[in-house]
């Protein structure tokens, strides 16, 4: 198994990892190897999962309708329901 010496690590972040471990029962080196392995396998799965921009692009030009746009404006306006829960305001 091999052998990591990690150097200049400024005293806070080290701080912040003691305290951690401590949280957790594991030793500053057990925590390090605990979130270096987090790290890597959410790392992975973001890489591998599609972004919001990625799902919208795939869905452009998705849609087929043989009705003209004014047509499908009018049927939405038309199917609308008018709420008069704000009329007076807030």
């Amino acid at each position: 198994m091999a052998n990591l010496q990690i150097k200049g690590i400024k005293d806070e972040l080290y701080a912040e990892i003691k305290k951690l471990a401590a949280a957790e029962n594991r030793s500053i080196s057990q925590e390090i190897l605990f979130l270096v392995k987090d790290y890597l396998a959410r790392r992975h799965y973001l890489r591998t999962r599609k972004t919001p921009a990625q799902v919208l692009l795939e869905l452009s030009g998705s849609w087929e309708d043989d009705r003209k746009a004014e047509q499908i404006i009018a049927d939405i306006r038309r199917y609308r329901k008018n709420s008069e829960k704000l009329s007076a305001g807030f």
